[in-house]
């Protein structure tokens, strides 16, 4: 048998079924024939195809993409995703698709499905595509037409010319009851829009049929933009006649073929279908001498009927529909009506998320008047020692005072000294210094990797020679054995702090040490599996910064290597990032960290402000989205919650002291970057 590549078809918006379905969230995506969603029984059917080795292909809205990504995480499952830009019809769609698998097997077999059908059967659907599939492999293009069970005005039709898989005699348009009751006597079939078609078939019939379609999918497809886990075609999609594959291809090839189908199967294009299915009604409802009903009640909504036959109430948020069920059709009735009377009903509010410039001014109040404030009070101690942890009530925890904590909250008290706050900082840091075992004799306190990047903001920010004696010491201690170089996370913070010293100061020992470590990491820089996104943003976030200092091309590719593997890692659902991915880009472990938040911000804005033609777009975005992750788990008191579990619930424990370092660094990089697109000496974002 031909190896099969499935391809899902997610666009149409299904109208006749509000107000469940709106253009925002079309029928594919909603629960109608049980617990999941049309989309998700489609990856079901598909999956035990790809026996042989093909892959999953999704083609989608863009305006989609979250909705596709969450629901493939909700199933375990990985595709290949394409997003139009605009919807141009399934023509151009499917010309994508087979592009994209002649380009990965030539001869490979495209399964296209709708995602929007309901097929109770799938040993049945699976049988029936592996015959086709047989034929395909010979050339032909293979659509399964449904064997009728009554007469129905709202499916078209296809004559075969045979029993069993014939050459298809004609193409027919929906017709009405009583051309449906004549058709079904003369053996036609419903269309059921699956196709089975050899990539290169497909793309030999559309470059003869319908060359522009060809054209304008060849030209996306190549200039697609790769975002981790999908790619966004490129502009010329919007190119594409807008055109169907029955227009564009079938009704026109002489290799078109049918093969008659008896497993039940509808489209749920109308609330009748959706109740025949007998699984539609869903939420809190009752019902009272009523019979054929369907009832959806939104969350929390209690529906009860008395009295009633064959009708259907459906209640969302802002809207509710009450329908005799024969009269389902004439729902599309009401939604033109409602363009003109309440266009506001069309679709669902959608409140726009709050922008990567309001989310940094608010990030940078929050640090001046919250967080800067009780770290320095509550969070340090007379002596001048650094807590490691404070309750979320503000109350001191008693633990043992770690290397690691004091040398990050001296780097974050030094930093927010060099933005003019007009808190203590250089007080703080006089207090503090002390606790830093500079002269390597106490390694019992801990790695001493942290403290090169800490010396360099508290040199910054104070200009003390000593500390830059100190520094370079330290350089030459931990990296002068070149036979024993560190491991990988001690190279990471060791590489973060050459980098920061390059910056400011004119000993060239530490680009060289910036050179040793990122060769290291050039040489080591396949991506293991499970891996954490937070660690893969970090490593992203270096080697961009090293790439701007050295102008490194190799160590810019790898970052952006690096920074598409971490995007594998956001649960889209939730909106943050991950603590591990599998080796398939599953989501390995639910649990999300704000570290991780914070390191996908400052990836993502670095790479933003080094594309060649300008800032990146998509590379903005996923800021803006990692800001907002970030402020999900800061609290109005200056403090955080640490831990996000997969339901979405925070873990109840105290904020550790470290992660005032990483949400310092976020808001540095936005300042960074943010002025830098500005052009306008924009202040916004100081802590004075």
């Amino acid at each position: 048998m031909a190896m099969i590549y499935p391809v899902i078809m997610c666009g149409g918006a299904g109208t006749r079924l509000w107000p469940a379905s709106r253009p925002s969230r079309p029928k594919q995506f909603i629960p109608l024939a049980g617990n999941r969603s049309l989309f998700q029984d489609a990856i079901e059917r598909a999956l035990p195809l790809m026996e042989l080795g093909g892959e999953l292909i999704v083609v989608g809205g863009e305006q989609h993409r979250l909705e596709i990504l969450a629901q493939l995480d909700e199933v375990g499952a990985t595709a290949t995703i394409f997003l139009e830009p605009e919807g141009r019809d399934s023509a151009a769609a499917m010309a994508v698709a087979a592009q994209w698998t002649a380009q990965q097997h030539p001869q490979a077999v495209n399964l296209f499905v709708a995602s929007d059908h309901h097929i109770p059967d799938h040993g049945a659907f699976h049988a029936a595509v592996r015959e086709a599939a047989i034929a395909a492999d010979r050339g032909r293009i293979v659509t399964l037409g449904v064997v009728p069970t009554e007469p129905s005005s709202a499916y078209g039709y296809i004559a075969p010319s045979g029993p069993s898989l014939s050459d298809v005699a004609a193409f027919v348009e929906k017709p009405d009851a009583v051309t449906a009751e004549r058709h079904i006597h003369n053996g036609y079939l419903w269309n059921s829009g699956n196709f089975i078609v050899r990539a290169d078939v497909l793309i030999e019939e559309l470059s003869q049929q319908a060359p522009a379609v060809m054209t304008a999918a060849r030209d996306a497809l190549e200039h697609a933009e790769f975002n981790g886990r999908y790619r966004l075609l490129g502009p010329q999609f919007s190119n594409a006649p807008k055109i169907s594959i029955d227009y564009a291809v079938m009704e026109k090839t002489t290799r078109a073929s049918v093969l008659p189908v008896r497993f039940s199967w509808s489209d749920l294009g109308a609330w009748d279908a959706v109740q025949a299915s007998g699984e539609g009604s869903v939420g809190l409802h009752l019902l009272e001498d009523s019979e054929g009903c369907l009832v959806r009640s939104s969350d929390g909504v209690m529906v009860a009927v008395i009295g009633l036959r064959d009708v259907g109430v459906i209640v969302e948020r802002d809207a509710v529909l009450v329908t005799d069920l024969r009269r389902s059709q004439d729902v599309r009735k009401v939604v033109e009506r409602l363009g003109k009377l309440s266009p506001t009903h069309l679709d669902f509010p959608t409140p726009a998320p709050e922008s990567l410039k309001s989310g940094a001014e608010r990030l940078a109040t929050w640090l001046r008047q919250s967080a800067l404030p009780v770290w320095c009070t509550l969070g340090q101690g007379t002596s001048g020692a650094f807590e490691t942890l404070l309750s979320t009530s503000g109350r001191r925890i008693a633990t043992s005072h770690l290397l690691q904590v004091q040398a990050a909250q001296l780097e974050a008290y030094a930093q927010a000294g060099r933005q003019d706050w007009p808190g203590p900082w250089r007080a703080v840091i006089e207090k503090g210094l002390p606790y830093l075992p500079l002269d390597g004799d106490q390694p019992e306190q801990g790695d001493h990797s942290c403290l090169p990047v800490a010396l360099a903001a508290i040199f910054a920010a104070t200009g003390a020679s000593s500390v830059e004696r100190d520094a370079t010491t330290l350089r030459d201690r931990l990296l002068g054995d070149e036979n024993e170089p560190p491991d990988q996370a001690k190279s990471l913070i060791l590489l973060e702090g050459a980098l920061a010293w390059a910056g400011i100061s004119a000993d060239p020992g530490w680009r060289r040490a910036a050179d040793q470590i990122v060769s290291l990491m050039q040489d080591t820089s396949d991506i293991d599996h499970p891996a954490s996104p937070g660690d893969l943003f970090y490593r992203a976030w270096l080697l961009a910064r090293y790439s701007r200092l050295t102008s490194d091309t190799a160590a810019l590719v790898n970052a952006r290597k690096f920074f598409k593997a971490g995007l594998q890692g956001i649960d889209l659902k939730r909106g943050v990032a991950v603590e591990a991915v599998s080796d398939q880009g599953l989501l390995q472990s639910g649990r999300a960290r704000l570290w991780s938040q914070t390191q996908w911000l400052k990836a993502s804005l670095t790479l933003a402000s080094m594309a060649d033609d300008g800032p990146c777009a998509a590379s903005l975005e996923q800021a803006g989205s990692a800001l907002r992750a970030v402020w999900l788990f800061l609290t109005p008191q200056g403090l955080w919650r640490d831990a996000m579990l997969e339901n979405g619930d925070f873990i109840d424990e105290p904020s550790p002291a470290l992660s005032l370092r990483s949400i310092m660094t976020a808001h540095i990089q936005l300042r960074e970057t943010l002025g830098a697109l500005a052009h306008d000496g924009d202040n916004s974002l100081q802590l004075s």
